[in-house]
């Protein structure tokens, strides 16, 4: 099952879609209502994404049984009808309660830190590191991106994503899993110049990250995935990078050093995991400009830049980037 969160008819609001199989979309609230829902407990869980995510079992029975009372081709054109054939998409979750970004791949962290003349820390290899980023500048898929005041050295990154289901503290590893919902694309757009003066003070980044990060435009869920997770915990997935439909990156994310159980265990190490919470695996090897060297890719982004990052079973995630506003 493909979760999205859409706006609601130009006004800016959330509403909780799932895309069918055939194609197009269907309102979660819509659903409920024609399931005779409205009143019961099971109501709520389909006007919030974060209910829906920490109740996916309930939501799942009642969409397959809203699928097979009225068949994909009615319920296509009960999409149709709400606009959500081309719908303009939000994060999947417009207010985690925050985003915890990882550093979980060896191939890009070695190389950047070298490009800095620094070795690996051996810490590395012994504690899955992050920092939080801001929960509240995600947006959506084709939503447009101008720099930041100041950038002259605007980046992508290419990251893998999981969104939290069931809440929890002190998460051990072997339990991991059952608090995920599901995985989806995160684009941890960088001005790396801010970030590189930010960062030399010891503290960071901040400035350099907080503009806009794009997310999206799926939650596809665990189920999707049998098969792709390993024993340790990494889902092999194939991804890649493209800017004016180039391809510049291309990578695995079972090449994680550090496991998802791992990251999960580390991130709700004496801290609460909610609903909707948001962690990125970190940048995937060869996944950003600043990796791979502007001299070689045509020079960082700028206005008129497409972004496409595409990952295996979780389609395409589309960022236009513009002008800054006078």
């Amino acid at each position: 099952m493909r979760l999205a969160t859409v706006e609601e008819f130009n006004t800016g609001a959330g509403w909780p879609v799932v895309a069918l199989p055939g194609g197009g979309h269907a309102s979660l609230e819509q659903i409920a209502v024609q399931l005779d829902l409205v009143g019961t407990d099971h109501f709520d869980l389909f006007l919030n994404m974060e209910l829906a995510l920490a109740n996916l079992d309930a939501v799942r029975q009642h969409v397959d049984a809203w699928m097979k009372k009225f068949g994909e081709e009615a319920a296509q054109a009960r999409g149709r009808k709400l606009g959500l054939e081309s719908p303009n998409f939000l994060p999947p979750v417009q207010h985690p309660r925050s985003f915890r970004d990882f550093y979980a791949f060896e191939q890009h962290v070695k190389t950047c830190r070298a490009k800095r003349g620094l070795e690996m820390p051996p810490a590395w290899y012994e504690v899955p590191v992050f920092y939080f980023s801001n929960a509240g500048s995600l947006i959506g898929h084709e939503h447009p991106v101008c720099a930041p005041r100041g950038c002259a050295e605007l980046d992508y990154e290419l990251e893998l994503g999981i969104v939290i289901g069931k809440g929890g503290r002190d998460i051990a590893e072997e339990d991991a899993w059952e608090h995920v919902a599901g995985f989806t694309i995160i684009n941890d757009l960088s001005a790396r110049d801010l970030q590189r003066k930010e960062m030399s003070v010891g503290l960071g980044p901040a400035k350099g990250k907080d503009f806009a990060t794009a997310v999206g435009p799926y939650v596809a869920t665990l189920d999707e995935f049998d098969g792709l997770i390993d024993e340790a915990g990494r889902v092999k997935l194939e991804m890649c990078a493209r800017v004016n439909g180039k391809e510049l990156s291309r990578g695995n994310s079972g090449t994680m050093h550090h496991p998802w159980p791992k990251l999960i265990a580390q991130a709700s190490a004496d801290a609460e995991l909610f609903p909707g919470d948001l962690l990125g695996s970190g940048t995937v090897g060869t996944g950003c400009i600043l990796e791979l060297g502007p001299e070689t890719t045509g020079g960082w982004l700028k206005p008129g830049d497409v972004v496409e990052l595409e990952i295996e079973k979780l389609g395409v995630l589309r960022t236009p980037i513009v002008e800054r506003p006078e």
